[in-house]
């Protein structure tokens, strides 16, 4: 317990100068005055600094920064995109020597010697070495890691409270979430029997795919602390090499990219959720290959189905819709004001449609930004989506400037048959309409029947009073009313084949002639 208070004193020491930073933006001398307009170069300058101070405190805090990063409902987006730079190296003798978890874990079944360290992470190792003739990756654990990465987590859930005290209201309900979600993605990163079972499943999702390639594992030398998989190279996805001599345009691997994790996300229900250019790359036939599997996550068929519901609202631009897939995801809690949220929500997709482009993350800081008066959060499942569409479509427009991620994303999903095309989307609006109708239609003859029995007997009248109260009314406008009608008709008779709309446009012509010379005259 000593070791954890001592870290707690450490790193309170190395935030306090920003917790007095932000309180003095509350109040220019903390406790009283007005509040200070912060310049947008100042709180870049800030966010970097709080940056370099996560990485200088290790694993955890990398972590956590790289999470917050994917948070709009805590930190603004200037912060977010400091955060999302937040970069896994770190000297590899930090924290003891990675081999003698090889050593430990394997014994035998390799030749030490035969080591060699390709990449190093807050998490982990990469090393390749030989087995059995041929080469392999290692992917191994940092020594004695996970007791710190507990312990930094402790520390950072002790934290919240004092943090809640400089965060609105809104921010307050996402910071009481937020431990929980760090802690689980975290702990689920330093699980490589996860990491390898995800692996596997999404590989044998693309074994059909020559698009895509994903390392196979090697189970019988993997463990939690080591995953060991087929050793394949390319070259970075962003490289400026990475598409010479291959049969693939820029263009075209960012529509694959796009396309692999919507399938992923989307269709399988599996999916890798850190696609930097560090995690991508190109094979030299042409190939998408992805490292890395460490963030991602499994969704069940019915956060599938929400996400599709999001999408497919922001299509429509139907609100309600929207509140009850924003409910469904937890996103909002279910007692919200719907009233209030809908009429936020309606500013949202009016000021998205004023704008000549449209981004992912245009469209997340919009909904995030207008939400910030009520109380929401994003899951931790929601939040690997939303990162997974904020890096992708960053690296897509690396690849391609002129990128449009949301038809790419439109377009895969009315393939897969997920959302409607726009005539379908009018068809089930318009056959649902008749639905609701069709209770009201059965009734109709029965109610015609009465009325006109009624009216045969005698024991119907229907009295009608000029409004001005004398006179017979004016005749003239049945000449309108009827032009009106055959305008009508005329709209519906143009889905005909035969132009059957033209004589009646005609007569309603005629109709309208009559009534306004008719009206010349009465004046």
């Amino acid at each position: 317990m000593n070791g954890v208070f001592r870290r707690y004193l450490v790193v309170l020491f190395r935030f306090l100068p920003f917790a007095l930073a932000f309180l003095r933006d509350r109040r220019r001398f903390i406790l009283f005055g007005s509040r200070r307009r912060i310049a947008d170069e100042t709180h870049r300058q800030r966010a970097e600094q709080i940056r370099d101070t996560m990485l200088e405190l290790g694993p955890a805090f990398i972590k956590v920064g790289q999470v917050l990063s994917t948070r709009p409902d805590i930190v603004p987006p200037i912060y977010a995109d400091a955060f999302g730079t937040l970069q896994d190296e770190v000297p590899e003798d930090a924290g003891g020597d990675p081999k003698q978890v090889v050593d430990e874990e394997l014994g035998d079944e390799l030749d030490r010697s035969t080591l060699e360290p390709i990449a190093g992470g807050s998490l982990a190792y990469v090393y390749t070495a030989d087995y059995r003739d041929e080469r392999i990756a290692l992917k191994v654990r940092r020594p004695g890691l996970r007791p710190v990465i507990e312990r930094d987590l402790r520390v950072v859930h002790g934290l919240i409270p004092l943090v809640s005290l400089f965060a609105s209201e809104r921010q307050q309900y996402s910071i009481e979430n937020a431990a929980d979600d760090f802690k689980d993605i975290i702990l689920n990163e330093l699980d490589f029997d996860r990491e390898g079972a995800i692996m596997a499943d999404i590989r044998e999702n693309f074994v059909d795919d020559d698009r895509v390639i994903i390392p196979g594992v090697y189970e019988n030398l993997s463990s939690e602390r080591i995953l060991a998989m087929e050793y394949l190279t390319g070259r970075k996805i962003t490289d400026d090499n990475a598409f010479d001599d291959v049969d693939v345009t820029p263009h075209e691997m960012a529509t694959r990219i796009i396309e692999v994790y919507m399938e992923m996300g989307l269709v399988d229900g599996v999916f890798h959720a850190d696609p930097h250019p560090g995690n991508l790359a190109v094979t030299d036939d042409g190939c998408l290959l992805l490292f890395d599997f460490g963030m991602s996550e499994r969704l069940p068929a019915s956060v599938q189905e929400d996400i599709i519901g999001l999408y497919r609202a922001l299509v429509r631009g139907d609100v309600d819709d929207l509140v009850d897939a924003l409910i469904a995801l937890d996103v909002l809690e279910p007692h919200v004001n719907r009233a209030e949220v809908g009429r936020v929500l309606e500013l949202v997709i009016e000021n998205l449609e004023g704008r000549s482009e449209i981004t992912w993350r245009m469209i997340i800081t919009e909904l995030t930004t207008m939400l910030r008066d009520f109380p929401f959060r994003i899951p931790p499942d929601v939040m690997l989506l939303i990162r997974v569409g904020t890096v992708g479509e960053g690296v897509c427009r690396q690849l391609d400037p002129e990128f449009d991620f949301l038809a790419v994303v439109r377009s895969f999903l009315v393939e897969q048959g997920l959302i409607e095309s726009e005539l379908d989307a009018i068809i089930e609006e318009t056959w649902t309409d008749i639905r609701r109708s069709l209770p009201a239609l059965a009734r109709a003859p029965s109610r015609f029947d009465r009325t006109l029995y009624r009216l045969e007997r005698g024991e119907l009248v229907v009295r009608t009073e000029p409004v001005d109260g004398h006179g017979m009314g004016n005749h003239d406008l049945g000449y309108a009313v009827l032009a009106g009608a055959l305008v009508v008709a005329a709209a519906i008779l143009t889905f005909h084949d035969r132009p059957y709309e033209l004589p009646v446009l005609a007569v309603a012509a005629g109709f309208f002639f009559v009534y306004f010379v008719r009206r010349r005259m009465s004046q």
